[in-house]
């Protein structure tokens, strides 16, 4: 269970985010929905332990987010919008990187790792249907490519909870939803919590088990995604607003 109770935070006097409080089950792929501004970039480094909230926790089982330091921070892995790839590196050796915080700071170093680590970032490459491309530079695939890497970056931790931010805003409607098929089925297979922050409402409505709407850095919705209807899309959109058209 990951669990933010009563997030906020602030910036010059002005909340971004004002008692955020909502829990992610095992296993559940929860999109995070909302127009520009509403605060899901603030939520998601409070999320994530690259921003401290002025108040409000996000705890892991017992462990605050905020708190973990070191190989204990493996237990959160980060999709990004632009994949935070190296360029120059192989798909393989990026997803090798999810290794970083399960080995000793000198096999990172020097990229020694072992075999068992080096089978599991083969086997990630193999889940998001990148094996036959695991030599190839990173700057030669489509963007597509990249984002699958980045999502077996992400799996080669053995993470908890993946935190995706706006992971398809750069891909075209095809990738876009291949990947979040690729995040619906990691959730499933592995019991990780996945929290998704999103654009597209038609995208979150057939991937997302659970919406959680932001307005104004408050939750105006948190609802099993078969409940988000027109009233719903209202109150997070504005009532001229159509869910038809989104």
């Amino acid at each position: 269970m990951i669990d933010a109770v009563g997030l906020t935070k602030a910036f010059n006097g002005r909340a971004a985010i004002e008692e955020v409080s909502f829990a992610v089950r095992e296993g559940e792929f929860v999109a995070v929905l909302g127009p520009s501004g509403a605060g899901k970039t603030t939520l998601f480094r409070c999320m994530t332990g690259l921003a401290v909230p002025d108040r409000g926790t996000v705890r892991i089982g017992d462990d605050d987010i905020a708190a973990l330091r070191g190989r204990a921070r493996r237990r959160v892995a980060v999709v990004f919008q632009q994949f935070n790839l190296v360029s120059r590196l192989s798909a393989f050796e990026n997803v090798l990187a999810g290794r970083l915080g399960h080995v000793q700071a000198w096999r990172g170093w020097l990229r020694r790792f072992e075999r068992a680590d080096r089978l599991l970032a083969l086997e990630c490459l193999d889940r998001v249907g990148l094996l036959a491309q695991a030599m190839q530079r990173a700057d030669t695939l489509s963007g597509g490519q990249q984002q699958r890497v980045a999502i077996a970056r992400a799996m080669a931790q053995r993470p908890s909870l993946i935190v995706a931010d706006e992971p398809v805003a750069s891909l075209d409607p095809a990738a876009g939803a291949g990947v979040l098929e690729l995040l619906q089925g990691i959730a499933r297979a592995d019991g990780v919590g996945v929290v998704c922050s999103l654009h597209q409402v038609q995208l979150a409505r057939a991937y997302a088990d659970r919406i959680v709407g932001l307005s104004h850095g408050r939750i105006v919705i948190d609802a099993p995604v078969q409940r988000f209807d027109q009233p719903a899309f209202e109150r997070l959109y504005g009532a001229t607003a159509s869910l038809s058209t989104h």
